[in-house]
């Protein structure tokens, strides 16, 4: 079966390991399955080679290591920025830019990312860089609703 250009349509509850007993961290809702075409870098790899093979109707249990996911939690993604950059017309961005928030951030090669705003200090805001998940072997249980070949409109969609 080709890797490539596979739509998928998965029902699925995620979780993590938390001090020994499996926490929900994310699911799908009735109705509104995760739905992707393979091989666009939509999931994550390892979880998109583990769900290619199984066909319409098949039911999955499986683990991504943190190496398989999202890579250790790094320390050296936590940065301590001037709050000037989180200035508007001469104004701090309270609206946007307050403890727990998550926001847009763009680097000088106009690439966009998401930060989690730690900490709004006097002189700095601490931002978090790493994926929520990082540093978790994450415990996917599911079902698959749909495995066929994209058709060519999805796949230019």
């Amino acid at each position: 079966m080709e890797n490539k250009n596979r739509f998928m349509s998965i029902s699925y509850s995620l979780y993590i390991d938390e001090e020994g007993t499996k926490r929900l961290v994310e699911e799908t809702k009735d109705g509104q399955p995760f739905q992707f075409i393979s091989g666009f870098g939509v999931a994550l790899d390892t979880f998109e080679q583990k769900l290619i093979p199984l066909e319409t109707g098949a039911k999955f249990d499986f683990s991504l290591t943190k190496d398989e996911a999202y890579g250790d939690y790094r320390d050296d993604l936590r940065l301590d920025m001037d709050r000037e950059m989180f200035c508007i017309n001469g104004h701090f961005d309270h609206e946007h830019v307050y403890p727990d928030a998550i926001i847009q951030m763009q680097n000088d090669e106009g690439n966009r990312f998401y930060g989690h705003v730690v900490e709004v200090g006097e002189e700095k805001v601490k931002i978090d860089l790493n994926h929520p998940l990082a540093g978790e072997t994450l415990y996917f249980k599911g079902e698959i609703l749909e495995n066929r070949e994209a058709t060519e409109d999805e796949v230019n969609h």
